[in-house]
């Protein structure tokens, strides 16, 4: 058999990750390879924690990426706090607090679950009944940008409230990271996780995390070792530490963080402000030409996020057909539903790189045509102007 060369084709990535990657990142990702313990790759290590506390808007010692995506960020979380026997409360609203369950479970805690319906926010009022019920968990764990909804929650409320009850927090950045507010220390968060592939538009592969004070004394204090060796914090931050002198833990992906170091910086010259701005501008205007279209959301404005939106598919229109028609026609790609949303829902991702204009009025454009080539009750034709008319 001859193999040769793989050039995939060039996307416009619209769904719920990966995002467009920004031309620079690639770049980056090309330059030389250095060793792992080479002084010029730990003083840039050292240049990415403070980008990631830029980012993360903290000011922990620990914080890092963890050398895999981000269900490794969960996985780092679960394992290193959460011991056999302990109470942890899991906030579920769709499918990632689903995982978040799961990694309770392997790490031999007992979950206690706080459900909500999948498209609504984390109820901060059934938080609150759980805990009281439970005085002896030790957790609580939510998804704050919940990828399989497109549902923000309210992190700052559920965080005071898991505090006031002396509980610690695990919080799922994964898809707000770089795309709306995250604000670790103002908020308290405990430990937090996140991804390289969402609105920091690098590729994926990559997680980042971070633990405060009291996350670390509860990792420092285990009665049992932590049962991920690879993810075991008391090694991984030997490190990830500080100063020139490293352990050897593992061979770092040497080039994949060249290209979060370079979406870190990109995030950094564009600004925090600018860049939670620019994601809900965008957001606006393709809510205008959806809701000129016709078509509605699953999630309710106030807990909408800018960044994944979660479509009401038209009755009798092939999900699958429409999106195969996008890739093939239009070479873009959008998100289908999970769980109890699929068939029901496309997820339309507006994530870093990829949230601009140009991709709001290519896609509205799209599927105006290809809805209306297939006899879809929408209104046609008036999607592109409704855009622009916001953007005007």
């Amino acid at each position: 058999m001859s193999v040769s060369s793989f050039h995939p084709p060039q996307r416009t990535l619209m769904g719920p990750g990966p995002s467009d990657v920004n031309p620079r990142i690639l770049e980056a990702m090309s330059r030389p390879t250095i060793g792992h313990l080479d002084p010029e790759f730990i003083r840039m290590m050292d240049e990415m924690k403070a980008l990631l506390q830029y980012a993360f808007q903290t000011k922990n010692a620990l914080t890092m990426s963890v050398s895999a995506p981000g269900s490794a960020g969960m996985e780092c979380c679960f394992v290193n706090l959460v011991e056999p026997g302990d109470k942890v409360i899991v906030c579920q609203n769709g499918v990632f607090g689903g995982r978040m369950k799961e990694n309770v479970v392997r790490s031999g805690g007992i979950v206690i679950p706080v459900d909500d319906e999948w498209g609504q926010a984390v109820d901060p009022a059934k938080l609150e009944d759980a805990l009281k019920t439970n005085p002896d968990a030790k957790l609580v764990a939510f998804v704050h940008a919940e990828t399989s909804t497109g549902a923000l929650s309210d992190a700052k409320t559920l965080v005071e409230l898991a505090h006031k009850y002396g509980c610690l927090t695990i919080v799922d950045t994964v898809t707000s990271l770089g795309g709306v507010p995250v604000l670790v220390d103002e908020w308290g968060i405990d430990a937090i996780y996140s991804g390289s592939q969402k609105c920091l538009s690098c590729t994926p592969g990559l997680s980042p995390v971070s633990f405060n004070a009291a996350a670390q004394e509860k990792i420092s204090k285990r009665k049992t070792p932590v049962q991920s060796w690879f993810l075991d914090l008391n090694l991984v931050m030997g490190y990830w530490g500080e100063g020139a002198k490293r352990a050897y833990h593992h061979t770092a992906p040497i080039n994949a963080l060249y290209g979060l170091h370079e979406a870190l910086v990109i995030l950094q010259e564009e600004g925090l402000n600018p860049a939670w701005e620019r994601h809900q501008r965008n957001h606006l205007a393709l809510r205008a030409g959806i809701e000129a279209m016709g078509l509605g959301f699953v999630v309710q404005e106030a807990d909408r996020l800018p960044q994944l939106n979660t479509v009401t598919i038209p009755e009798g229109v092939d999900d699958a057909a429409v999106r195969a028609r996008l890739l093939q026609d239009y070479n873009l790609e959008i998100g289908a539903g999970l769980g109890t949303l699929a068939r029901k829902v496309w997820r339309i991702g507006l994530m870093g790189h990829a949230s601009n204009k140009t991709n709001v009025l290519l896609f509205l454009g799209a599927l105006d045509s290809i809805l209306t080539g297939m006899g879809a009750n929408i209104n046609s034709g008036v999607a592109v102007q409704a855009a622009n008319d916001f953007y005007a």
